[in-house]
């Protein structure tokens, strides 16, 4: 091991001078400014030639000198000397102090003993006390006075400093360490209570200024590997010696690595003055530096600290359970150090840098504690909502409901505060509480102007349900009791709807006023239902009264299709039919919600059905005006001069079905008169007696009639006869002589070609007819009449078309002639 690894240095030398240039060049060679507080400080007491130097070369891999046996036991530190342990983390310094019971400085010399332990006892952490094994339980062993000087110098710390006494007992012998131990302890007791001590130490525990530990180590002589096992063992403790847990790890009062020349500068210097070390400027000078730094310190810890800086992240997102006590435990984990640290420091200073940390960590966390109650006032004002419609929805009502929400969600709310609240703030929470007061009620306004929004609006469909449906049945079968029927329909159902809105509206505790007023509302709202249908209906009164027309005219009292025999009365039929329409007008032209008598229907037959005042000489017409005189304008659905508008085009559009209806019957009357009289078939039997009689004595005449009948019935179905006269007779003859003449030719031609036929098969061998064949071949003649009339067919089609084309502008020319002349016989209407 060399000399550089360990940088041992001399730093007291025997004469009690500090070497500080020795010190500053080893503080530059361990680099233990950088360091921080990071860094311990380990020494060694004990008698002098007990294996100090040995134990610590062994222990920490100095290079301490060591005492040759063979040169005689004699002093070999002078002072005290400074090195670093090697391979040790975090950095440990080591002291090596001159031993104690010397014979080179005597016995009455003891002024350094006591000045270099109370100097390990102001910077070391960790102090090793070496002794004998065989001196443990002797009253006047070499460790009693050891011990003594060490308790004793220890009174005179500023502040006092919790050491860890690590006492090593050497050369241990069969006696179980379990033995040792109990006994060590209570000598060390003993010592620690016969120590004058100063007036507020009277009472004062062992413990609360060190920490005792004991080892045994064997002999280094004669178990040398054993020994080298039990200090690597040893060696272990010393990692980590000042985390927690660890030799040093409750510590207090640690000078910055980089103060440390300074400060074991002035803390010797002290010594070497004799003085104590609690003079008062000194003692403010370094509570002032060193409460500062601890605060420093531990509000860093905190800004740094991984439960902090996940309470930071997590309250960004939500609500956090458990946040006042984990930030609580943060901060009192804080000044709970800090007070640790910073308790043998001025109480004064003390207390001004603990007000100061205390005030840096609340406004580091404030931000947090705000964002924790927007989430709890976000968070109450969803639950109130959820609480709320679930009240309302089991049927609460809606003032209970909201009052008992409201009550419920601001306890909670005060509750889940109480749960935030940092036990080191005296924050209030009364802004963030009006603030969700003030939601809720706002949340309430919203929610019951909706809910009142939404009951009257479903009184109001149920009204347009109720109402649109029969109002427009009850316009469509217009009647003289249709508006008392709309009238007590529409007092039932708003009667009905109001009520039910009145049980809805009781559950909201509104003032009487604001009730009356909502219930009016719905009241006109089924009045503008009815009066918007009737203005609907109105719209389509023509429409109406042609269905109505059409239905009176075109069925019959059982609803059956009317067919015209002839024997209808036209007239009366269509009177009827324009006095219902007309009805059906009179019934349109006004809203009658109230009971009040008019006289408009009275007006309207007058003017537009009575024939006679057409022929008066009036000097005024009832429907040359806009108003009627008995019905307000608001109350107008169709205005008289109206009236009279839609009844001439309602005449004018219904005119065509009566028409047809004439004309049907005339024709009816025509297809059925096509037979003579009875007295010309008569006459025509008597006189055609003879020719009869003729036509039955010689069959050949009748074979005549016979081929006759058959050509006149061939020209009867090709000319469809029937067909032709059903518009007239005039049209009809116009229509069969254009087609006449071509469809003769196409018989007579399929006549010939199957003459041709019959005479083609007679020379190719077919046996003779006798008297029988001739008249199978009168059936022969009459089927080959029909086949050659159904072949011809086609031919007499093409040929008739240009006929056709040219006789049909003649044709509509005669139709329009028919349908005038049929117009000038039908009925008319004035």
């Amino acid at each position: 091991m060399s000399n550089e690894e360990s940088c041992s240095t001399q730093l007291i030398d025997g004469d009690g001078e500090f070497n500080v240039s020795g010190i500053d060049h080893f503080i530059k060679a361990v680099k233990l400014g950088e360091c921080g507080l990071s860094y311990a400080v380990v020494s060694i007491m004990g008698p002098q030639s007990s294996g100090k130097s040995t134990l610590l070369n062994n222990l920490f891999r100095t290079n301490f000198r060591e005492m040759d046996a063979f040169k005689g036991r004699s002093q070999t530190t002078k002072g005290i000397w400074i090195a670093r342990c090697t391979g040790i983390e975090p950095c440990t310094l080591v002291m090596d102090l001159e031993g104690t019971d010397g014979r080179e400085r005597g016995e009455d010399d003891t002024a350094f003993e006591k000045q270099s332990a109370l100097f390990a006892l102001a910077v070391s952490d960790i102090v090793l006390i070496n002794m004998w094994c065989h001196d443990i339980g002797r009253e006047q062993a070499a460790n009693k006075p050891l011990l003594k000087t060490v308790f004793q110098v220890m009174m005179r710390l500023f502040s006092p400093r919790k050491t860890t006494l690590l006492f090593v007992i050497r050369d241990k012998t069969r006696t179980p360490l379990e033995n040792l131990e109990p006994v060590l302890r209570e000598d060390i007791q003993k010592i620690w209570d016969s120590v004058p001590k100063p007036q507020e130490h009277n009472e004062t525990p062992l413990s609360e200024f060190f920490n005792v530990e004991v080892v045994a180590l064997s002999s280094y002589e004669e178990k040398e590997e054993q020994f080298k096992e039990q200090v690597a063992s040893l060696r272990q403790r010393f990692f980590h010696s000042i985390a927690p847990g660890g030799l040093a790890g409750d510590r207090r009062g640690v000078v910055p690595a980089s103060g440390f020349s300074f400060s074991a500068q002035e803390i010797w210097k002290v010594i070497k003055e004799n003085k104590d070390l609690d003079l008062p400027a000194h003692k403010i000078m370094v509570a002032t530096v060193r409460c500062e730094e601890i605060a420093n310190e531990k509000f860093c810890g905190v800004n740094t600290n991984e439960e902090w800086c996940h309470l930071q992240k997590a309250v960004q997102s939500g609500p956090l359970v458990g946040f006042g006590k984990k930030l609580s435990s943060i901060l009192n984990t804080c000044l709970s150090e800090y007070d640790s640290e910073a308790i043998y420091f001025d109480e004064g200073v003390r207390s001004a840098k603990r007000k100061q940390l205390e005030e840096k960590l609340l406004q580091l966390v404030q931000p947090a504690y705000q964002s924790m109650l927007g989430h709890i006032r976000y968070g109450t004002l969803e639950k109130f909502k959820t609480t709320f419609e679930k009240a309302l929805n089991a049927g609460d009502g809606f003032s209970l409901a909201a009052c008992t929400c409201s009550q419920f969600c601001m306890a909670l709310f005060d509750e889940e505060c109480a749960e935030v609240v940092i036990e080191q703030a005296d924050w209030d929470t009364s802004r963030v509480r009006d603030k969700l007061q003030r939601d809720i009620e706002a949340h309430v306004a919203t929610v019951r102007a909706a809910k009142l929004s939404e009951i009257t609006s479903s009184f109001e469909g149920k009204l347009n349900d109720a109402l649109s449906g029969p109002v427009e049945a009850l316009l469509d079968g217009a009647n003289s009791e249709t508006w008392f029927s709309i009238r007590k329909l529409l007092r039932r159902e708003t009667e009905y709807a109001v009520s039910g809105l009145s049980n809805a509206l009781s559950g909201f505790e509104m003032e009487e006023e604001t009730k009356e007023l909502i219930l009016a509302r719905l009241e006109d709202h089924a009045r503008n239902v009815v009066e918007a249908k009737a203005k609907e209906e109105a719209g389509r009164v023509l429409m109406r009264m042609k269905d109505r027309f059409s239905m009176l005219f075109s069925h019959d009292s059982d609803s059956m299709p009317r067919v015209w025999t002839g024997k209808e009365d036209i007239r009366a039929i269509t009177k009827t039919a324009r006095s219902a329409s007309l009805k059906l007008l009179s019934v349109m032209v006004a809203i009658r919600l109230e009971d009040e008598a008019d006289n408009i229907m009275k007006i309207l037959s007058s003017a537009l059905l009575d024939n006679n005042s057409n022929k008066s000489v009036a000097t005024h017409d009832p429907l040359a005006s806009s108003t009627w005189e008995q019905i307000s304008q608001s109350k107008t659905l169709i205005t008289p001069v109206q009236c009279k508008s839609l009844w001439r085009q309602f005449k004018s559009e219904t005119e065509y079905s009566v028409t047809q209806a004439v004309s049907a019957q005339e024709a009816n009357n025509r297809s059925n008169n096509w037979l003579p009289p009875p007295w010309a078939i008569i006459a025509l039997f008597v006189l055609g007696f003879n020719e009869f009689m003729t036509i039955l004595r010689n069959p050949f005449y009748l074979f005549v009639i016979f081929i006759c009948f058959l050509l006149v019935k061939a020209l009867w179905v090709q000319l469809d006869i029937s067909a032709e006269f059903r518009h007239g007779a005039l049209p009809g003859l116009i229509s069969l002589s254009s087609k006449f003449l071509p469809t003769v030719m196409n018989i007579l031609k399929g006549l010939a070609e199957e003459g041709q036929e019959a005479a083609t098969s007679d020379s190719q061998g077919n046996p003779p007819r006798g008297s029988k064949s001739f008249q199978n071949g009168v059936k022969t003649g009459s089927n080959m009449s029909s086949s050659a009339l159904s072949g011809v067919t086609s031919s007499a089609n093409e040929s008739v078309k240009t006929g056709s084309n040219m006789s049909s502008s003649a044709l509509s020319g005669v139709t329009s002639s028919a349908n005038e002349s049929a117009y000038s016989s039908c009925p008319k209407e004035e």
